[in-house]
């Protein structure tokens, strides 16, 4: 089964959909990706798929959604669609969890995944995200899906002083409140130094479906306050040196105060009432997530070799709503600290002109402290330290300014101290209750050796070729494992780490001035992944099997003239499982990792020079893949029918002289009434609900 599937993936390509589409806005392409090795570099040199969502998309897109969740479901095409909420559970990258970074500072929290780290920073800060698809260990810990890099502002300009200040507002046709949206940029140059200062606020409104009635209060994005900093100071030593310190903070908080009215699944929505519950002491949301770096680069440390040091700390807090299911109920938080440095050598071994060699090399140091808490201080996981010391090489190779070659080895080397804890009471679905237990914590070791090989054949124009192999190591989620932890010890639990191996094979290339194309394949497999099912008592537990997930994805992109330009792209993927450890893969991984089928479509024109329209379209593909319960005629938690829907976007700016912009944007732009696709394949009625319906936004543009 598994070389059938391998020999099947004859098929890739690097994809870069979010910069294609950008190329009519700017006339010119950003060639330089830094996420994949860790330094600049050109696109075409890099042998593995990769997105890049430029600055003037991820404006566009945030004239019609400011959740970045929202705007990377549009932009990257095997990300899974979101979920319309505050929490980014079932969006995958190929199928697989993903590491979330912001200027390479890590915001995912893999001892316990809170799904929260999408939603970490406001897009107004981002120049650029970069999304490396397929499993990757560059960065450590967790990508076993892939890598999402929001790369932040930085100052461009010699002036002394320049910036962009954006007003706008959003609200929906059926009344209640407006939302707000306020943000100032601010970059210079001052002899040596330079400095980048971003500050946003948003006060969303209530959220309603296509008939008007108020969406579920739960994870709401409803009724929240939105802020976000960014303060970037650099100073230019000398030509060869540079030294940069930043400070990125983040803040959401909602203060929707709607009752909860549950549904059935597959037949009506749960929905907010109207009445407020005042169960919630504390507003949910990610109430602060800070992040502090300092760099500094030294491009000629010694004969042929530069030097890239980062230092960074990262507080993060996200907080969930009221549940009944604690004894006496509660609110639950998750919280971590990380403390790492990044040591990075370049030495060049050779440059003619006709190839180039080198080597990257140095270490990862990383610290993360994570805890589960309700908010009165009871534990619901105990304190965990990871320590994780990981030595790097990767070398690289471009010969005839054609052909480049690469290959790299990481050693991870991960220490986890455990605190003792009581596990906490539980209120089953059957109304009994799970008894506190004592667990007694300790130390876990886990070490590993994994690797990258890549080539990649730049022919001609019209066609260049790749191939890579790659591999990640995460630990699974160690938090979830013993919150519900029936043992007395860690010693007896399955703790054992994920290794991914991905295979990709890929083309792409310009068959004409108004054409470029790229298609990939992939196989992932991991011969002891992690999936949520459901226990016979409906609650989740984290099954471990093998496992091998496998797809194709590509975009075409046509400009038949400078003024107009449409395309779109196509993801698909399946993922199967064994379940008896006995090599066969008869049973399918489910729905809350394998997403549907998603086709991505946009035309954007310019009628004339100041008017730029668009619309952009999604359509989810249905998925059926698993049958109810003979029994009980119920769907398994992550199993659940996703039905088939297309929502189409407006988006429309216009340039009223080289200072003022005016842009319009529609979400949803006809109304359409549907559910998202975690509200299906979760199979639980507080679950089912309705996407939101028409909502416009107009932003007042101000750049001087």
């Amino acid at each position: 089964m598994k070389k059938a599937i391998l020999s099947a993936a004859c098929l890739g390509t690097t994809m870069a959909f979010g910069q294609v589409k950008d190329t009519l806005q700017t006339q010119n392409v950003d060639e330089v990706v830094m996420t994949a090795s860790r330094k600049k570099e050109n696109i075409k040199e890099v042998p593995s798929s990769i997105t890049i969502v430029g600055e003037k998309q991820i404006q566009s897109q945030l004239t019609v959604n400011s959740d970045i969740t929202s705007i990377l479901q549009y932009t990257v095409p095997s990300l899974g669609t979101n979920s319309g909420q505050t929490s980014n559970t079932g969006q995958t990258l190929r199928g697989r969890q993903v590491l979330v970074l912001i200027d390479g500072i890590p915001q995912s929290t893999p001892l316990r995944n809170g799904a929260r780290d999408l939603r970490s920073i406001d897009p107004s800060a981002i120049e650029r995200v970069e999304v490396i698809k397929g499993a990757s260990a560059i960065y450590g810990n967790g990508a076993d899906g892939g890598i999402i890099n929001y790369i932040t502002k930085r100052n461009k300009t010699d002036q002394k002083i320049s910036g962009i200040s954006q007003v706008g507002f959003t609200g929906q046709s059926y009344g209640g409140t407006l939302g707000v949206r306020a943000s100032q940029l601010l970059s210079g140059k001052v002899n040596r130094f330079d400095y980048t200062l971003s500050l946003a606020y948003e006060r969303t409104g209530y959220m309603k479906d296509a008939d008007g009635i108020y969406l579920s209060p739960t994870y709401s994005t409803a009724k929240m306050d939105n802020y976000n900093g960014l303060l970037k100071l650099g100073y230019t030593i000398n030509d060869n040196q540079r030294i940069e310190a930043s400070y990125i903070g983040y803040s959401s908080r909602s203060d929707l105060n709607l009752g909860l009215s549950t549904g059935k699944y597959g037949i009506k929505p749960t929905i907010g009432d109207g009445v407020g519950r005042g169960l919630e002491t504390t507003p949910q949301g990610t109430p602060k997530n800070h992040n502090i770096r300092v760099s500094y680069d030294n491009k000629n440390l010694f004969a042929g070799t530069s030097l890239n040091i980062n230092l960074y700390y990262q507080d993060f807090k996200t907080v969930y709503g009221y549940s009944d299911t604690f004894f006496n109920g509660g609110q639950s938080n998750v919280l971590s600290k990380k403390t790492g440095a990044r040591f990075n050598f370049d030495t060049q071994l050779w440059n003619t002109a006709n190839s180039q060699g080198e080597i990257i090399y140095g270490a990862d140091i990383l610290n993360d402290q994570t805890v589960q808490k309700l908010e009165d201080g009871r534990f619901w996981t105990p304190n965990m330290s990871m320590t994780n010391i990981a030595p790097f090489v990767l070398a690289k190779v471009d010969l005839l300014k054609k052909l480049t070659l690469k290959a790299g080895l990481r050693y991870e080397n991960i220490k986890v101290n455990v605190d003792d804890f009581n596990t906490l009471s539980v209120i089953k679905s059957d109304g009994t209750f799970t008894k506190s237990i004592p667990v007694e914590g300790g130390k876990l070791t886990y070490n590993a050796l994994v690797g990258n090989i890549g080539v990649r054949y730049n022919i001609e124009p019209y066609i260049n070729l790749f191939a890579s192999f790659s591999q990640a190591y995460s630990i699974n989620e160690l938090g979830r494992i013993l919150r519900t932890s029936t043992s007395e010890t860690i010693k007896s639990l399955e703790t054992k780490p994920i290794i991914v191996n991905n295979y990709e094979l890929g083309a792409t290339g310009q068959l004409s001035n108004w054409l470029n194309y790229e298609l990939t394949s992939y196989v992932s497999t991991s011969k002891l992944g992690a999936s949520f099912v459901q226990s016979p008592d409906r609650a989740l537990m984290i099954q471990r099997s093998p496992e091998i997930v496998y797809g194709v994805e590509g975009f075409l992109h046509f400009t038949p003239a400078k003024w107009i330009q449409f395309g779109g792209s196509y993801s698909w993927m399946e993922g199967i499982t064994s379940l008896k450890d006995d090599g066969d893969y008869s049973a399918k991984i489910n729905n809350s990792r394998i997403s549907a089928p998603k086709v991505l479509a946009y035309i954007q024109a310019r009628p004339i020079p100041t008017l730029s329209l668009g619309v952009d379209m999604l359509h989810s593909f249905t998925q059926n893949r698993f049958n109810p319960n003979v029994k009980t005629g119920l769907y398994s938690y992550g199993e659940g029918y996703v039905p088939e829907y297309t929502v189409f976007n407006f988006k429309a700016s216009f340039e009223v002289n080289n200072n003022w912009r005016l842009s319009l944007g529609i979400e949803n732009v006809l109304n359409k009434k549907y559910q998202p696709a975690i509200a299906w394949w979760t199979a639980r009625d507080s679950e089912f609900i309705n996407a939101p319906g028409r909502r416009g936004t107009f932003m007042v543009e101000y750049k001087f």
